[in-house]
């Protein structure tokens, strides 16, 4: 997605917003769609983009549809948050949207266990369609939710490891790490001190360094958040320990937290032209494929670099996956159009040269397996790197959950306290932030 939506903090304030908007929606599902998607209508859409570029690409996507399905005629409503969404559903009316778009895959739980969202299972069986064998894996898993797919991918993000090639062959270093030991090698490697900061940073560890969040680097782990009861499985799964531990010590590694904050504050926007990427003050960047065409724009003075993300030391046979998220669209429970809304969402997220399109438009990863290898594709050689990532099977997401992204907000906090030394016992950690993500879940049923 453009810049603007990618910050992680305003991606989970708006789970306060999905909590208004999923209740608001809570028992309105109709119980069958009865409209006729043959006749002549009009449905509304609403979305959340708002770039030029994005909001030309949707509209293009949008008059494909139209040409293809003549009788039904779109109502596009762009630059939509969730709480305005929010608010038109509760208002209801002919002007509330029946096909919508979010960026904000982490709130999926709440869209299907309130029935904000209808379930798109008889959509897909009625037309025959596959969703495991259409999207990829990671994709898959986050448009649905204890049993019910409430959505379906509409584009993605897939995060991987952006490095200045120059500032790698000035270390001696031939190629992007692959594990986390050979990253926090190279990370020393890259790192220039100058007085009581920093020439040269290898890389940014701390949690405020953009991207770098704590579900973004468990893309390298294999974690479970979850058991099968639908407990949070964070200190039972060693992966999270493992992460937390990994992280801790390449901030102290690197100079301390202290001393590194006081350099992160010297960092421009990260949507901006003085990323610290851009200007070389960091050499390495976990970052979405977005960063690429953002970086080029700059004309740096360096080759950039892209690979995956290196994958924890137990997990160096999965190089290769990656962390992906990305754009959800679904049909409003209140509409009373939902089988035209369907053929909308369906050519949107299903038709192999509408996704192609629409990603070449707006630079975002295809959300279906044909799409991401499709030649019609276009692209700059190293974007290729997160298509495999999108492909791979193995490849993480964070699974939805029926409070959204509270539980990741949880471990987030929990990552501030290690990574600054208030926490010291990453055990015990856990374990109490286990039973906070528990303990909220259970009240939001």
């Amino acid at each position: 997605m453009s810049g603007n939506r990618r910050k992680t903090a305003a991606a989970l304030a708006a789970t306060a917003a999905i909590a208004l908007f999923a209740t608001a929606c809570t028992g309105q599902s109709n119980s069958g769609a009865s409209d006729d998607a043959s006749k002549e209508t009009t449905i509304n859409f609403w979305h959340g983009w708002s770039a030029p570029n994005e909001v030309k690409g949707i509209q293009a996507t949008v008059d494909a549809f139209e040409k293809a399905h003549p009788n039904i005629q779109v109502k596009v409503v762009g630059d939509m948050t969730d709480d305005k969404i929010n608010q038109a559903l509760r208002a209801g009316g002919s002007n509330a949207p029946d096909v919508v778009s979010s960026f904000t895959t982490n709130n999926v739980g709440k869209f299907c266990s309130s029935k904000a969202f209808v379930d798109l299972n008889p959509f897909l069986k009625k037309d025959g369609i596959d969703a495991d064998k259409i999207f990829p894996k990671a994709m898959n898993e986050y448009t649905q939710f204890d049993g019910v797919r409430c959505s379906v991918p509409l584009l993605g993000d897939a995060y991987g490891l952006y490095y200045n090639k120059d500032a790698f062959k000035a270390a001696g270093i031939t190629n992007p790490p692959k594990t986390w030991s050979e990253f926090a090698t190279d990370a020393k490697k890259l790192t220039k001190t100058k007085g009581d900061s920093y020439e040269q940073l290898g890389f940014m560890p701390n949690y405020h360094g953009y991207e770098s969040t704590t579900e973004h680097y468990l893309g390298g782990w294999d974690p479970k958040y979850f058991d099968a009861d639908g407990k949070s499985n964070i200190a039972k799964d060693p992966a999270f320990a493992s992460m937390l531990t990994t992280q801790k010590k390449l901030v102290d590694d690197l100079g301390g937290y202290e001393k590194l904050e006081k350099y992160r504050t010297a960092f421009g926007d990260e949507w901006g032209a003085k990323h610290p990427f851009h200007t070389g003050q960091v050499a390495m960047q976990l970052d979405g494929e977005w960063r690429l065409g953002m970086a080029e724009e700059t004309k740096p003075k360096f080759e950039i670099g892209v690979a995956p993300m290196p994958v924890a030391d137990d997990e160096a046979d999965t190089y290769g996956k990656g962390y992906l998220t990305g754009t959800i669209a679904g049909i409003a429970a209140t509409s009373q159009k939902q089988n035209a809304a369907w053929e909308l969402v369906k050519f949107m997220t299903t038709d192999t040269d509408a996704v192609v399109d629409f990603a070449n438009a707006i630079h975002n990863v295809p959300s279906t397996l044909e799409a991401l290898k499709s030649p019609r594709l276009k692209y700059d050689p190293r974007f290729k790197t997160f298509l495999d990532i999108a492909a791979n099977p193995e490849s993480t997401t964070t699974p939805p959950s029926v409070n959204g992204g509270a539980y990741l907000v949880s471990l987030q906090n929990l990552g501030f306290d290690i990574e600054k030394g208030k926490q010291k016992d990453i055990e015990a950690g856990l374990e109490k932030t286990a039973e906070e993500i528990d303990a909220a879940i259970a009240q939001a049923k």
